[in-house]
């Protein structure tokens, strides 16, 4: 090998390589591989590092150093830190899809940091549309009103009841309704809450062998719910599963007992609003039709009659009911297959479950069979629920409001049968009920005067008639009853009320009447005595009757009334019965 072969070099700092390898040994030309020179760089930073090395072991080097070091991982970790933050937030928000359309959902950090380099590797004619889709707005609930200063139904106050002595019963007093217009300008936009549960089923039983009876009380139409779901529906819930009457069928009067044809199911449906119902089953009452009702309410406001096939043959004999399906204000809705044999327990469906019945329906009042309505129905929505940002409303009983008390006064009018009366009251003191004391105020009373609901249908109020129906069904059809059975349940677990308001109100706007059978033998009274004129009576019976004449007309003369057409000398009223003085 020459010299040249090996690139010799002739100058340089450390000297010609030819040089150096002339000054060593053959063995060292063997063994010792040949080194080369250092770069500066290498040299510079072993350098730093000796200088390192030399002064670190110094205390106070070493921790200026050490702080060094610390300050500068610190302020590594805040800047990755804050990088991934931005983007796990922009990835939260956004979400990009190959349209380029950006959509909000949730991104794993890998597919963020993906969709954050998207941007860089499309091409430049591609346009990215970016769309921000906000989360859905939370829903909207009527929380009330107050009345505007100066309103004359702000500082409305009962007056006291006239000082007569001779009627201590029931009666009206007044009750400061809105006008119209304020009244409809008020109705809520939105429903109320429904504290805890937001979505109420009911029961389907398509089956029929599932229909039996395994424990007291129920029917077939109710479904024979057991005591262990009675116990469960008492378990308020966000969603819920219930009994509530009509569990044979597809939906409700469809061959589910209580059928109705499906002409008038279709209107019912169609009915938005407010509807108002009633009720008469065999031929028990007179079709009452509503006074006072405005142009708006007829136009607006469904009104709705249901009765049974007896009481359509007693309508169409009496010529109040042709083929119009309509007496009066009232669509008329001829029920089938009733579920019951005892008319006032069939009537205990429409009045608990409208919600079933119209299913379309925000509002509903019920007034029974024998009640005659006087007042426009959106004034006494207004009243009795939106004013007092009340979801149900229903009177107290006039002189009762004690459950044993009244259980004692459906015994001792014969209302239903003893026995039963003393088992529903049994069951319910196992469970807890109490008679009515001033610890359950705010409640003022534990019986209502059932003859009037007003409601709107939310869950709450749904779940709470389908529970009282249940009990109804189960018990007897007392539903005074069982009424605070099922409201005290309810608002143990929630923190919903109602307006019991005074019976006095009620009768405010629904008068009362007699039912049919009463007014049908109602004895008329004797028509007025009067006297006779003895010039139209014929000469040859002047003479037998002038004693007889004189004698009325003396009767008449002697005890005629005074003035303002009052007895003087008489201090009591007296009842006269074939001729005798009593």
């Amino acid at each position: 090998m020459t010299t040249g072969s090996l690139g010799l070099r002739t100058s340089g700092s450390y000297g010609s390589l030819q040089q150096q390898l002339f000054e060593i040994s053959p063995l060292q030309l063997q063994s010792t591989p040949p080194t080369r020179k250092p770069p500066k760089m290498f040299k510079e930073k072993e350098t730093f590092f000796h200088w390192i090395c030399k002064f670190a072991p110094r205390k106070k080097v070493g921790m200026l150093l050490l702080c060094v070091v610390s300050a500068a991982v610190f302020l590594w970790v805040l800047y990755v830190g804050k990088d991934d933050t931005t983007q796990a937030q922009g990835s939260n928000m956004l979400g990009i899809s190959i349209n380029g359309t950006i959509h909000s959902q949730d991104f794993s950090p890998v597919s963020a940091e993906l969709h954050s380099n998207i941007d860089s590797a499309m091409p430049d004619n591609m346009v990215l549309n970016v769309t921000v889709v906000e989360p859905p707005p939370s829903p909207i609930y009527f929380t009330g009103y107050t009345l505007p200063p100066g309103n004359p139904c702000e500082g409305f106050t009962l007056p006291p009841p006239p000082a007569d002595p001779k009627r201590t019963g029931p009666r009206p007093c007044p009750v400061c309704y809105l006008p119209l217009e304020q009244a409809i300008s008020l109705m809520p936009n939105a429903p109320s809450y429904s504290p805890i549960i937001k979505n109420l089923k009911y029961v389907q039983e398509l089956q029929e062998e599932n229909l039996t009876k395994n424990e007291f009380g129920g029917s077939e139409f109710g479904g024979y719910p057991s005591l262990s779901q009675r116990s469960d529906s008492y378990n308020i819930r966000e969603s819920m599963n219930v009994h509530c009457g009509f569990v044979k069928g597809v939906k409700p009067g469809l061959q589910t007992g209580f059928d109705i044809d499906e002409s008038d199911l279709l209107d019912m449906e169609s009915c938005q609003g407010v509807v108002v119902a009633s009720a008469v089953f065999g031929a028990f009452d007179l079709i009452r039709q509503p006074k006072n009702v405005t142009e708006y309410a007829k136009q607006n406001a469904c009104f709705y009659m249901f009765f049974d096939e007896e009481t359509e043959a007693f309508l169409r004999n009496s010529s109040e009911l042709d083929s119009s399906k309509r007496v009066g204000l009232w669509r008329t809705v001829v029920v089938h297959n009733l579920p019951y044999t005892d008319p006032r327990r069939n009537g205990k469906i429409p009045k608990l479950l409208l919600h079933r019945l119209f299913p379309n329906a925000r509002y509903s009042l019920w007034i029974d069979g024998k009640l005659e309505l006087v007042v426009d129905p959106y004034l006494i929505l207004e009243r009795f629920l939106w004013r007092k940002n009340a979801s149900l409303a229903i009177s107290r009983h006039y002189k009762r409001f004690d459950v044993f008390v009244e259980a004692d006064a459906n015994k001792a009018a014969g209302k239903y049968e003893n026995a039963s009366i003393d088992f529903q009251i049994e069951f319910y003191k196992k469970e807890g009920l109490t008679p009515y004391s001033v610890s359950k105020l705010p409640i003022t009373s534990d019986v209502p005067e059932g003859c009037v609901i007003i409601k709107e249908h939310i869950p709450i109020t749904n779940l709470f008639t389908c529970l009282w129906y249940n009990e109804v069904d189960r018990f007897t059809s007392r539903d005074q009853i069982s009424f605070s059975t099922v409201r005290d349940k309810i608002m143990s677990q929630t923190n919903w009320t109602l307006n019991m308001f005074l019976d006095c109100e009620r009768r405010n706007f629904v008068v009362q009447g007699y039912h049919r059978d009463i007014l049908e033998h109602w004895v008329a009274p004797p028509p007025p005595l009067c006297a006779v004129d003895l010039k139209l009576l014929p000469n040859d019976t002047k003479t037998t009757t002038d004693s007889s004449t004189e004698t009325v007309v003396g009767t008449l003369t002697e005890n005629s009334p005074g003035r303002n057409g009052r007895d003087r000398k008489s201090k009591r009223h007296r009842k006269v019965v074939r001729g005798k003085d009593l």
